[in-house]
């Protein structure tokens, strides 16, 4: 191995080398990719850790990545709250998105290493960790490499491999299986997943399939507490249309008002994605002429078709007496929302095609009727009016979206026994 690794970053930096008018001019035309430049080429300084405490180091990717790990890293707080938690990205957006959901949860957010000897030995010599999660399948050479020589465990958490991306493993498995059985152990979504790692050259014995991080959610509100957000707003069938941005609030109106008229006890809520658009939907409701209200004012659905969701923190619990729900960000350029928040109360999903924040989670919702997909404001007429009209096809597309969270659920503790088992 240690010969395999003196070819390989011999490699890296003549390619570095041979490429630097490209890289420098990709750093000056797109700032996301100098993003971290210096942690990543080994300038760390973890001035949080605490000394004679056990870390742990969680690796994404970039932001959807980070998502999957949110409720793995929570637990793992849960788990050992005296322990350091390292988290890393490789991305801008990664880094966003960490701070956003995980700032007060981890000791540390910072850059994954370039996959130098040099970047990688800074990174572990600082940060001095006890084991190594990485997310889905990142095959380091060096990071791993180096990390075997210093004794510290990396194990793959939340591994897929698509049947196009083995295509492409598959070829070059004389490269990949000395790296993965450096692994102290590689833990795969699904069995297909792990068979195929296995083919790729990975041991057998450290492959283990632990489901998806993902759909390890859980209901917010017990069945009592369901019943009196009933009472409180007196839903009848209600749509929501959650987390919308600008351009979008225009086609659910549309499509709302149309279906009213052959479905009159449907009901809408309307949740914005930013507060500050709430004046601005609110005209866009009023321009409608059906009667509307406001959650912030208590108003419910006695007497009003629509109510807009201007409070934080309940959209989640509003899916639990919902009829289904159109999840936002889909027909902007902002890559879509978490459906399974909707999902996860056995309620159908619609969205936009534009869901590349999520495109994993919608792989896997799209295959049954757990969700659908719709290119225009058409179509999500078209799909609304089905789920409203025809009860046998709404009916599957609820326990759909209940069987998905049956087959991967588990995942996150199934990886804090991994932990355990470590320390």
């Amino acid at each position: 191995m240690f010969l395999f690794c003196l070819i390989y970053n011999i490699f890296l930096i003549c390619a570095a080398i041979i490429l630097s008018p490209l890289i420098l001019a990709a750093f000056i035309v797109k700032p996301k990719f100098r993003a971290g430049f210096f942690k990543k080429i080994g300038f760390y300084n973890f001035k949080n850790l605490k000394k004679d405490k056990k870390t742990i180091v969680f690796h994404a990717v970039s932001v959807g990545e980070t998502n999957a790990l949110e409720a793995l890293i929570k637990k793992t707080r849960l788990e050992f709250p005296d322990a350091n938690i390292i988290l890393t990205t490789t991305t801008r957006t990664g880094q966003e998105i960490a701070n956003k959901k995980l700032k007060d949860t981890v000791t540390e957010i910072t850059y994954f290493p370039y996959d130098f000897a040099f970047s990688v030995y800074s990174f572990l010599k600082n940060a001095k960790p006890d084991v190594i999660l990485i997310a889905e399948t990142e095959i380091w050479p060096d990071f791993v490499y180096l990390s075997n020589t210093m004794n510290i465990p990396v194990y793959i958490v939340n591994g897929r491999i698509s049947p196009h991306s083995y295509n492409g493993y598959k070829k070059f498995s004389f490269f990949f299986k000395p790296v993965l059985n450096r692994y102290s152990g590689i833990l795969m979504q699904t069995e297909a997943d792990a068979e195929r790692i296995r083919d790729i050259g990975a041991d057998a014995e450290k492959v283990k399939c632990m489901g998806n991080l993902k759909f390890d959610i859980a209901q917010n509100i017990d069945s009592a507490a369901i019943e009196q957000l009933k009472n409180e707003l007196q839903p009848s069938r209600l749509i929501i249309a959650a987390s919308t941005h600008k351009g979008e609030d225009e086609i659910i109106l549309d499509a709302f008002t149309d279906i009213k008229k052959e479905f009159p006890d449907t009901k809408l809520m309307i949740a914005p994605r930013h507060p500050e658009r709430y004046q601005q939907v609110e005209e866009l409701i009023r321009n409608t002429g059906l009667a509307y209200g406001k959650r912030s004012k208590n108003d419910n659905f006695s007497a009003n078709d629509i109510i807009m969701l201007d409070t934080m923190g309940e959209l989640m619990k509003m899916f639990s007496i919902c009829e289904f729900a159109f999840i936002g960000g889909s027909f902007s350029t902002t890559g879509g929302h978490n459906p399974l928040e909707a999902n996860i109360w056995g309620k159908p999903v619609l969205s936009g095609d534009c869901v590349f924040n999520f495109k994993d989670i919608y792989a896997f919702l799209t295959k049954t009727r757990a969700a659908t997909l719709v290119s225009t404001g058409e179509e999500l007429k078209k799909e609304m009016k089905k789920l409203l009209s025809d009860r046998a096809y709404y009916d599957t597309a609820c326990a759909d979206a209940l069987k998905i969270f049956d087959e991967n659920r588990g995942a996150v503790d199934f990886v804090i026994n991994i932990l355990k088992s470590v320390f």
